[in-house]
């Protein structure tokens, strides 16, 4: 017989009341247990943005489909893309004027190249029965748009333009031009770039009259940093400084002083396991410390759901974001919720 030593019982006594802190993830939907600011929109969709007058929100239907549009005040909503057959679109978002940028390919090929390859930009009037027009530009995952001029920011990398360096990726500034005949971007200009796989970039929001931007840094392992650019000095701040853990930019707050974030700081309570799949929205002060987060969404403390894709309005006073499900890729979602400030 094998006496355990004083030592060996000590580290799994140890061991045994880790496992025993460890908080475990509540069972059902969080949609059961709302708190009170906080209300459902629609009952499907995804990737939510508010109009500059704060008075209608876009949407999708799903990833690679229709662009709907829904009117905050009478809860109306109206389908955009619908008569566009096999409509594949990931994305849509207003500009200053109230016409739409619609993102995604001409057709769905399969989830990699059609996200990727053949990843575009669209044009599309706000006049009933308009059809999308193609701008001619190819890009990657979301972009920045202002809410003041017409000005449009987005990134390339390999997956798009094969003649770039692998792991190269860049960012993007210019105008949508609707002056002529067909709609175009014109005065295209790099403000960043990244040549390794530590940073691979994604525009997200202008603020400060336009003069800055917040993006996000992609990292190796599924992580991320919230990063901003200040494009008239070229200076770049990372404002989540949390190494080894996931902080996505998303919507910009109107002081432009806070942004909302995807993290996962959470999971330090439960299993340690960081990424995008175990997010849920932070608000984030962009003063370069790092250290104001404030959690908004608690959907990760329950198992299997997370929520994600936050925007805010121009006033301030409402933020749109999705439920999610932690098993599934990043954008899908299954209904759209008004989180009241």
């Amino acid at each position: 017989m094998v006496i355990p030593s004083a030592k060996s019982c000590a580290l799994a006594i140890l061991a045994l009341s880790s496992c025993l802190l460890q908080a475990q993830r509540k069972q059902g939907s969080p949609i059961d247990a709302l708190p009170p600011n906080i209300e459902i929109l629609t009952h499907f969709g995804e990737r939510a943005d508010f109009s500059p007058d704060n008075q209608r929100v876009a949407f999708m239907d799903k990833s690679f489909g229709d662009a709907f549009v829904l009117d905050l005040k009478t809860r109306v909503i109206r389908c955009l893309t619908c008569n566009v057959p096999g409509a594949a679109f990931l994305r849509v978002m207003h500009l200053s004027n109230g016409d739409y940028i619609l993102i995604g390919p001409e057709r769905f090929t399969d989830i990699h190249i059609s996200r990727g390859r053949d990843n575009e930009l669209w044009y599309l009037s706000q006049k009933p029965g308009s059809k999308p027009i193609k701008l001619g530009v190819h890009m990657i995952e979301g972009a920045a748009i202002s809410k003041h001029s017409m000005l449009i920011s987005y990134s390339q990398s390999h997956e798009d333009f094969p003649d770039l360096p692998e792991h190269y990726s860049r960012l993007m500034v210019g105008e949508v031009d609707l002056s002529g005949s067909a709609p175009k971007v014109i005065n295209e200009k790099k403000v960043y770039e990244s040549s390794t796989a530590d940073c691979s970039i994604e525009a997200q929001d202008f603020y400060d009259n336009d003069q800055k931007m917040t993006f996000t840094c992609y990292e190796p392992h599924g992580l991320a940093s919230a990063m901003g650019i200040d494009m008239a000095t070229g200076a770049v701040t990372n404002f989540s400084k949390a190494p080894g853990t996931y902080n996505e930019c998303e919507g910009i707050f109107p002081d432009g002083e806070h942004a909302a974030i995807e993290g996962d700081r959470q999971v330090e309570q439960y299993d340690n396991k960081h990424g995008s799949q175990y997010i849920d929205i932070y608000k984030l002060k962009l003063d370069g410390t790092g250290k104001d987060f404030v959690r908004m969404t608690h959907f990760n403390d329950y198992e299997g759901w997370k929520a994600s894709n936050p925007v805010i309005s121009t006033d301030g006073k409402l933020m749109a974001f999705q439920v999610a499900r932690s098993s599934d890729p990043a954008g899908v979602g299954y209904g759209l919720l008004l989180y009241h400030f």
